[in-house]
């Protein structure tokens, strides 16, 4: 064993960008590597010089926080939400423009990341639902002023949540209204908005908010969200500092807006209808179309954090006894506490689950991306065939049962399929459409749940591997800010609730599910071909999965109640969970044989490329076995959970129990009718971790002779 070893290629060095650009497929972008190139710096200068400063001991933004912002302005930070004709730096869509500075900043501070990307989602509205006026006026105000340019900048805040009992949960509880001040005939009306804004981010320094306000007037229907400026009539008072213990680059506070606005900046713009103003968006919809997107990037900052823990720890565990006892070339001196499995196993799987998340969030950013132009065409598709309301939900019915066809033709074999009916699916962007949103609407909840949730976790377990070092303001890498950064993550955006209820939902959509089976023979495929990746035990344990919700959908409890049902979180939620591991892990898998692939036509990549890939492949069956434990755990209590436990009157008549006295209470649980497929699946699946702890000891082992920078690029 020990001679194989030594004949594999090793990991030689911790992954760069050549490596990072293949996985998360933007090779050929260009304009993204000189993004990421232009951030870096950011968040490694001004911003690193700011923790390392004691920046973050503060509640207040200060004029060392505000310095950001033109360091944001200048490195192009800013100007990548915008498009090009509003001054903006990328073309087409930009979720994975927008991921990748946010994986960057949050590398060092996800505060700073936060206080980038607060920007951004207080235009999201405009930028989505926002009439072409809206869009073009304030996307161009909020770009950076070029030289020569003489005008104001506008930095913009988003206003949903307010100070209510358990802010930020029922975002459909709105306290804020909005009621008509003055309407003359024949003149636009006049509004007047009274918010009051809870953990706001960005309110420091925003001069535009916008805000989510509901009715309060018969004359308005239902909720909006409306646009405010500073110079508006009335109170504009940015209110109070939060007292956050974490995030504290950015500027958080809890502001009280009372507004004379026209109408016209209700966002989306309105119609009146016998008298009564209409908001062509209601709050709940624009929030809709913003939060499935903006979701992906903070799931991305707890991934960052993750990743960036992997060389301070390997420099604490190397030089743990430097100084002590010990001579330089001694093991002692050299591999420090890496001379301990332990450590080394614990540093895996934080590694592991970096990864994986990090596969996760970009494969969503990148969906995103696919999504966004064919959304915009299946909008035109509905004026052109002037659909509205339910007419709209019958039509993407039928166009799913179209993306399940094409779905089940595309699997089958070509000379037995129908070509034309395929060739004319094939070309329908409404049936492309179906098929990427069922997933968009499955991984934009499953990256935010999984990697701010979990990533929490193992951020705690790296935290812990840097020993008393880890809660000092000095540890390297900031490990102790990430670790209390990422509690925020969790519930940025949307507590674990939010996510779990959104998943308990698409992922029971029929084209989900249809997508999810041929992932599994995908899967099935890859091992055939890499077994040492894991993909046969993670394979199974989605097998199992489906059958544990198949059965769950149909079962019902001893009293007669649904099991799988939107008001038993106790079932629907634990499912949800265990899709996200099997989602995280297949999206890993993925991005390591596409750097296998491609990795081999990159001249840079040559000489390590080898040692790369066999360290990704051993942290891919690390992760997948961990996804399948955690699977295999949760399904089992699932699916034998709800079931009483027999007794003896169940399985004999009074006189055997009268003859033959038993010494329990009821007989063995015996594995009957339906469920003995469960027990037949689930013990596949412990045969399917063969080879598991061999593939950790590989990446332990890895952890010892990998290269590391002398000094981290950024100070302590």
């Amino acid at each position: 064993m020990e001679a194989q070893r030594k004949s594999q290629p090793v990991l030689q060095t911790l992954p760069g960008d050549d490596v990072r650009q293949i996985m998360w497929r933007f090779a050929d972008r260009y304009d993204l590597a000189m993004l990421v190139q232009s951030t870096r710096p950011v968040a490694r200068g001004p911003v690193a010089r700011l923790v390392a400063g004691g920046a973050r001991n503060s509640h207040e933004w200060t004029k060392e926080k505000a310095s950001l912002l033109p360091a944001f302005d200048e490195s192009g930070i800013t100007a990548a939400f915008l498009d090009p004709e509003f001054g903006g730096l990328v073309a087409g869509p930009k979720n994975l423009a927008l991921a990748l500075i946010a994986f960057e900043l949050a590398w060092v501070d996800a505060g700073a990341a936060t206080s980038s990307l607060a920007g951004n989602l207080g235009l999201a509205p405009i930028h989505e639902c926002g009439t072409p006026e809206q869009r073009e006026y304030y996307m161009s105000m909020a770009a950076p002023p070029q030289p020569g340019e003489n005008r104001r900048q506008i930095r913009a805040a988003f206003a949903l949540t307010e100070p209510i009992p358990f802010v930020g949960v029922e975002t459909g509880m709105l306290n804020g209204r909005v009621t008509v001040a003055e309407w003359k005939e024949g003149t636009e009306p006049m509004l007047q908005v009274e918010k009051r804004g809870r953990f706001i981010t960005g309110m420091g320094f925003a001069d535009v908010v916008t805000a989510a306000v509901d009715s309060g007037d018969p004359r308005i229907k239902g909720s909006c969200m409306i646009i405010l400026e500073e110079t508006d009539p009335g109170t504009f008072d940015r209110g109070i500092p939060t007292k956050k213990l974490v995030h504290q680059l950015s500027s958080t506070r809890d502001p009280v807006f009372s507004l004379l606005v026209p109408a016209s900046r209700i966002i989306g713009g309105y119609m009146v209808k016998d008298g009564v103003i209409i908001p062509r968006y209601s709050h709940g919809e624009v929030i809709e179309a913003v939060f499935r997107r903006t979701r992906v990037t903070v799931g991305l900052m707890t991934s960052a954090k993750l990743l960036s823990a992997v060389a301070p720890v390997i420099m604490y565990q190397r030089r743990r006894f430097r100084g002590g006892e010990g001579a330089p070339g001694t093991p002692r001196y050299e591999f420090g506490l890496q001379q301990k499995e332990d450590a080394l196993y614990r540093l895996v799987d934080v590694w592991a689950t970096g990864e994986a998340s990090a596969s996760l969030g970009f494969a969503a950013a990148r969906i995103f991306d696919e999504v966004d132009p064919l959304e915009k065409q299946k909008e035109a598709f509905f004026v052109e065939q002037k659909l509205v309301g339910r007419a709209q939900v019958k039509a993407m019915a039928k166009i799913q049962q179209d993306a399940i066809e094409w779905l089940k033709l595309n699997a089958s074999e070509p000379a037995a399929r129908d070509q034309q009916r395929f060739d004319a699916l094939n070309a329908d962007p409404m049936v492309r459409f179906s098929i990427l949103d069922a997933q968009a609407n499955v991984l934009c909840p499953a990256c935010k749940l999984w990697n701010t949730g979990h990533g929490a976790n193992m951020m705690r377990e790296a935290v812990s591997l840097m020993g008393g070092y880890g809660v000092t303001e000095d540890c390297p890498g900031f490990l102790g800010h990430k670790w209390m950064d990422a509690q925020l993550e969790a519930t940025y955006e949307g507590p674990e609730a939010v996510q779990r209820l959104q998943l308990s939902i698409t992922m029971t959509n029929d084209l989900f599910l249809a997508q999810f089976q041929q992932w599994i023979a995908e899967l099935k495929h890859i091992a055939a071909q890499r077994p040492d990746t894991g993909a046969c035990a993670l394979g199974t344990a989605m097998k199992l999965w489906l059958w544990s919700l198949n059965h769950l959908q149909q079962t019902t409890d001893p009293e007669g109640g649904k099991l799988y049902h939107k008001s038993r979180q106790s079932v629907t939620f634990p499912m949800a969970d265990a899709l996200c591991w099997l989602l995280a892990a297949r999206q890993f898998i993925l991005d390591t044989i596409e750097l296998e692939e491609k990795g081999a036509t990159n001249p840079s990549l040559a000489e390590g490329l080898a040692g790369t890939v066999g360290f990704f492949t051993d942290l891919c069956h690390v992760q997948s076995a961990r996804a399948a434990g955690e699977v295999g755990r949760i399904c089992a209590e699932l699916v034998h959970g709800y079931n009483e436990h027999a007794t003896w009157a169940d399985s004999c008549d009074q006189s055997c129990c009268a003859t033959q006295p038993h010494t329990k209470a009821g007989p063995c649980v015996a594995v009957e009718g339906s469920l003995e497929e469960f027990a037949r699946i689930r013990a596949k699946l412990d045969t399917c971790l063969t080879g598991t702890r061999l593939a950790k000891d590989r990446a332990a082992d890895a952890l010892t002779k990998v290269m590391i920078p002398e000094a981290l690029d950024y100070p302590m």
